[in-house]
């Protein structure tokens, strides 16, 4: 997809990796998918993805990084998954998983003030 010229490197990273996010998200069930599935989700993730493997490596190690103990970390597994599927960097995976951790223990530690 393109951004336009007015969006900057970071931003235009930042849009992207999001919209692999929204898509893996979309795309996870929580159970196998049908080919037909995969193949929708993998052909929409490399639409978006325009080669960029180090983003889809930043979404499957964050998402499991820091949804790795959670309740539906089935489907954040899902989702990590489909990224490596699309192509990810594997060789990225595991310094995102960490930073995965970090992120999610930095939220177990700010104090409720709602």
């Amino acid at each position: 997809m393109f951004y336009g010229d007015s969006v900057t490197g970071p931003e235009r990273d930042r849009l992207m990796a999001a919209r692999i996010a929204a898509i893996t998200r979309r795309h996870a069930r929580g159970r196998a998918l049908t080919g037909v599935e995969e193949a929708a989700a993998l052909a929409e993730l490399a639409e978006v993805a325009h080669g960029r493997v180090d983003l889809l490596a930043q979404k499957a190690g964050l998402a499991i990084g820091f949804h790795g103990q959670d309740v539906d970390a089935p489907m954040y597994l899902q989702i990590a998954q489909l990224s490596i599927k699309a192509g990810a960097d594997t060789a990225l995976i595991s310094r995102w998983i960490e930073e995965g951790r970090r992120r999610a223990a930095a939220v177990r530690q700010t104090p409720f003030t709602g």
